[in-house]
């Protein structure tokens, strides 16, 4: 056996994976705790609102067919019932209009031209009766007391219906203020007329004043401020219901494709429900064009052949009036009033009287172009020639009267034959006749028009609940088809 030298270094020992060191271990690292931080506390998740939720189960339901079924039976409901509300509502509002067109506006309109003639008409009887003198005829003297028991009726009525602090309001104190002041200068002037005192006719002039100045314009704004109301109702009697019309159209096109889409998925020709529900729209809908295309044509009708020639008539017979007062008055004066015109002396009030007669002429004329039937044509020519055998008269009394031949020419006026007062009655008369002829074909129009949209809010709110009940049934027939 043989043993290696013990003097001999021992082989090196190679250890796998280990790498030779090539110098003393490094020390270990101390160990440093790491401080804990909590971790936040996760955020609640944010909440969804109603309308979120809501949209997000539409949409959930849009994605089935019995969803989209449900979808579209509430959309044809509340369109069907929308156009019956809309109709409902702008058809009551239109009636309501044309019924104050024939009840309210236009009487009350009628009326404040009633103030006006009664008031000219009372100056008109006043002026004769003083002319008349001791005399005066019961006939005059009953005549004035008349006409001014009814202008105050008159103003009590159109108070009743004036709004607080309006126009209309201030024109009805004046003259309820005036009217009385009148009346006293009249019965002053008659009393010392009948005593010959000559102050007699300073007072009647003077009272004539404040009848042309004051109380007649005032009388006039209070027309003018009635017809401004009954042009407003019939603006608002009178305008298509465009919204309704719309909604109306709408809602048919809904319904018409609601079926469409039905007959593309089951082949099914008829959807009884939504048939239903069509015929009630479309009825509703042709009710709503026609009723009120007639309401409309008979509200027109009745301003063109009514208010028109009312208003022309109106004033011809205010015309006529004023006439036969100026008439009256320049035999009163005696000249005592004058107006200079372009240098040339004029008696005021037969000056006057030319105009007014002026203004009858083309009042009369007007109302002739305007009348549509031999009723009204015929009393406004009766009218036209009364004026012209008027005229004759007067221009023979205003010679009587310029040459001095006063008693003559008073005859010429005021006596029982041959006067102008004939003439000038005749007239009234005749025009009185186009009124009345004029304000019965106005009630008959606008009652037509009013009685086109009868029934029509009512009806058209309950087709459409038909129609929007007959939609919702057809679609719940469609659904139970899925069960």
């Amino acid at each position: 056996m043989t043993h290696p030298p013990k003097s001999s270094a021992p082989p090196p020992v190679a250890v796998p994976g280990v790498p030779a060191q090539s110098g003393p271990p490094a020390p270990p690292v101390p160990y440093t705790p790491v401080p804990h931080t909590p971790r936040p506390p996760a955020a609640p998740p944010a909440r969804r609102t109603a309308f979120a939720e809501g949209a997000e189960r539409l949409r959930a339901a849009a994605t089935t067919e019995p969803g989209r079924l449900r979808i579209i039976g509430a959309v044809l409901a509340l369109v069907v019932v929308a156009f019956g509300a809309v109709t409902a509502w702008q058809t009551s509002e239109r009636a309501a209009a044309a019924d104050d067109v024939l009840h309210r506006s236009q009487p009350l309109s009628s009326g404040a031209a009633g103030i006006y003639r009664s008031l000219a008409d009372a100056n008109t009887a006043a002026s004769s009766g003083f002319l008349a003198g001791g005399q005066e005829t019961a006939g005059t003297r009953d005549r004035y007391e008349k006409d001014i028991r009814t202008a105050a009726g008159g103003l009590v009525t159109a108070a009743a219906n004036a709004e607080p602090g309006s126009a209309s309001e201030a024109a009805i104190t004046r003259l309820n203020r005036l009217l009385p002041e009148y009346k006293g200068l009249i019965e002053r002037a008659r009393t010392y007329n009948r005593q010959g005192y000559p102050v007699g006719g300073a007072y009647l002039r003077y009272a004539n004043e404040k009848m042309q100045r004051q109380m007649l314009p005032a009388a006039e704004d209070l027309y003018t401020r009635e017809n401004q109301r009954l042009d407003a109702d019939y603006a608002d009697a009178t305008p298509y219901p465009w919204a309704a019309i719309a909604l109306g159209v709408l809602a048919l096109g809904a319904l018409g494709w609601a079926q469409h889409r039905t007959y593309q998925r089951t082949h099914r020709v008829l959807n009884h429900g939504l048939v239903a529900g069509t015929a009630a729209t479309t009825v509703v809908l042709l009710w709503l064009v026609v009723g009120h295309t007639v309401a409309r044509s008979e509200l027109d009708g009745s301003y063109d052949r009514g208010i028109r020639s009312l208003g022309v008539l109106h004033d011809a017979r205010i015309a006529s009036l004023k006439a036969r007062g100026n008439e009256n008055l320049s035999l009163v004066a005696r000249g005592a009033e004058t107006v200079t015109v372009d240098g040339t002396v004029y008696d005021a009030y037969y000056r006057d009287f030319d105009k007014d007669m002026a203004a009858l002429g083309k009042g009369l004329a007007a109302a002739g172009r305007l009348a549509d039937d031999s009723a009204g044509t015929a009393p406004v020519k009766a009218a036209e020639g009364n004026m012209a055998v008027w005229k004759q008269r007067h221009a023979a009394a205003r010679t009587e009267d310029e040459n001095g031949n006063y008693q003559q020419a008073l005859d010429k006026v005021i006596g029982a034959k041959g006067a102008t007062g004939a003439c000038f009655d005749s007239v009234d008369a005749n025009l009185a006749r186009a009124i009345d002829h004029e304000q019965g074909e106005f009630q008959r129009a606008a009652g037509d028009g009013r009685d086109a949209l009868t029934g029509l809010p009512a009806g058209a709110a309950a087709l459409a609940l038909l129609g929007a009940a007959g939609a919702v049934a057809g679609i719940g027939r469609r659904l139970s088809e899925y069960r």
